[in-house]
């Protein structure tokens, strides 16, 4: 005889977390059971859409699972467990329906793009076959969709800035959830399921570089850690907005996008903490830039949900047609970290080495790839989707239209002056001669421009060009008002030098730590 205690399924995805998950709280309130299921997808390790490059890369692959044992033991904690299962997720539910025999209802949280969607779609199919009820929660923002000051999100603005002001002004955060100390318990008649290894996915091991600016485990614990880490215990939160150019280390900026990724740390739990640090230590523009920095990533996800596929295709949301290339060898030596332009090569193998990089290096790389070199930009979105431990959808592909000059920039022909950029934010050298270490005889400057400088030395430093470090595959003409080099070994020209400690106010309207950021005035 089938039971009929009331059970739900709540269909966790990007929601990993136990704290402010609407999910988990409705379930408590309607159900006498509740299954939290995660289903490793194998569409999530296939191919990218358009170069096929693994979708899945492995650093970003053991941050998931690492979230995924945390989310379980958390639960277990508080009375209850995940189920884990490897499957499609409509599989997997109407198996689960069928075994469980009283599902009254399955939970899930809403995404925006497309390959989510289907699964959304064959859930409900699913779910309307066995006359099962399906109820949806919107919980990854910042600013609940309702709560938009437009009547519709075809009004949403196709500038930051318009969008910023609107939602400050008019808009709420919604306070977070109190969630219940225990949940309503997990069926005694179910397995758990094995959390896979990463071999098991397709997936080497992620081997650590100790070099690395990201030397974190995935999961809610370490999560919340963090934040008490940059907030509380440090007051880092305090000077980030000076810092979060910087290059090296864990601690110039909050490094809290991975773990908002996945959806460990909800972003309305920072809001409030900065709110409350703010009214209980300092409130300066340092503060404010974090929550102007999620409102970045909201604003990302609300340009999804209204332009739609638009934001994969090749001309973007503006629908330009540019004539990209799509050189392999061209491509191939950015993604090695091989062009021969050493603040793009460092930037580029430490993406490779670490699946991170800083927001600085993302606008710089993808600058670079899109505008010097021409190539295709959903080359570059679909690698940083393969190596990115905090890919997220709608930041990606947002941001890489964004660099490539067909989507939510009010200007047009922005591109990134290499040179400049890293004399302005790596004015001695060190993190490039921290990723590439066959310039490590270049002293200070010199090391972002080795072709301008003199033989000697170039001698000296032990670099020979074409040999031991490639030439530039292109030079750039504006890059050449920061080389001027002296034949007896002069260095680089530094004239307007601004190190990551000084935010000059053109400068000011740029997102996100939490992806790579952009500004809106023209850039030198």
């Amino acid at each position: 005889m089938m039971s009929t205690i009331r059970t739900i399924i709540c269909l966790l995805r990007n929601d990993l977390r136990f704290h402010d998950n609407e999910l988990l709280h409705w379930a408590q309130g309607n159900a006498e059971q509740i299954v939290p299921l995660y289903c490793f997808d194998p569409r999530h390790y296939l191919g990218t859409h358009c170069y096929n490059f693994p979708k899945t890369g492995p650093f970003r692959l053991r941050f998931l699972l690492e979230s995924v044992k945390d989310l379980r033991d958390t639960l277990k904690k508080n009375g209850s467990n995940l189920l884990v299962k490897r499957g499609k997720p409509e599989n997997v539910v109407s198996d689960l329906i069928k075994q469980l025999g009283s599902v009254t209802a399955v939970a899930f949280h809403e995404e925006v793009t497309k390959e989510e969607q289907d699964v959304e779609t064959e859930v409900t199919r699913v779910c309307a076959q066995f006359k099962v009820r399906v109820h949806t929660c919107w919980g990854s923002t910042l600013y609940h969709r309702e709560d938009l000051p437009f009547n519709h999100i075809a009004r949403l603005p196709d500038v930051y800035t318009q969008f910023r002001k609107a939602v400050e002004t008019q808009s709420q955060v919604r306070p977070t959830i109190r969630m219940p100390e225990q949940l309503k318990p997990f069926p005694h008649n179910l397995e758990e399921g094995p959390i896979p290894t990463p071999e098991d996915l397709g997936q080497p091991n992620a081997v650590s570089d100790p070099r690395t600016a990201f030397p974190c485990i995935g999961g809610e614990t370490q999560a919340l850690a963090r934040l008490k880490h940059y907030f509380w215990d440090t007051n880092l939160v305090a000077s980030y907005k000076e810092t979060r150019n910087g290059l090296i280390g864990m601690d110039y900026s909050t490094k809290f996008a991975p773990w908002l990724a996945l959806g460990c740390i909800s972003p309305r739990y920072i809001y409030e903490q900065i709110k409350q640090y703010e009214k209980e230590r300092t409130a300066n523009q340092s503060t404010y830039w974090v929550i102007f920095e999620l409102l970045w990533r909201d604003y990302f996800r609300f340009v999804a949900v209204k332009y739609g596929n638009r934001i994969f295709t090749v001309k973007g949301l503006q629908q330009k047609s540019v004539s990209w290339k799509k050189d392999v060898k061209l491509f191939d030596a950015w993604k090695e970290g091989k062009t021969g332009v050493p603040f793009v090569d460092a930037n580029m193998r430490e993406l490779a080495l670490t699946g991170f990089m800083s927001n600085r290096g993302r606008q710089n790389v993808a600058s670079f790839l899109t505008k010097d070199l021409g190539i295709d930009w959903r080359m570059g979105a679909e690698w940083f989707e393969f190596l990115l431990v905090d890919y997220d959808v709608c930041s990606n592909y947002g941001n890489w239209l964004y660099s490539a000059g067909i989507g939510n920039d009010p200007r047009e022909n922005r591109k990134f002056n290499m040179i400049k950029q890293g004399l302005d934010y790596d004015n001695n050298g060190d993190y490039v001669r921290l990723w590439v270490p066959e310039l490590r005889g270049l002293k200070g400057g010199d090391v972002h421009a080795p072709w301008v400088l003199s033989s000697a030395s170039l001698a000296d430093a032990e670099v020979s060009l074409n040999q031991t470090y490639p030439v530039p595959m292109v030079v750039a003409p504006e890059w050449s008002r920061h080389t001027t080099s002296k034949a007896s070994g002069g260095g680089l020209s530094q004239k307007g030098k601004r190190g990551p400690s000084h935010t000059p106010k053109q400068h000011r309207d740029r997102g996100i730590d939490f992806y790579f950021s952009r500004n809106n005035k023209k850039l030198q």
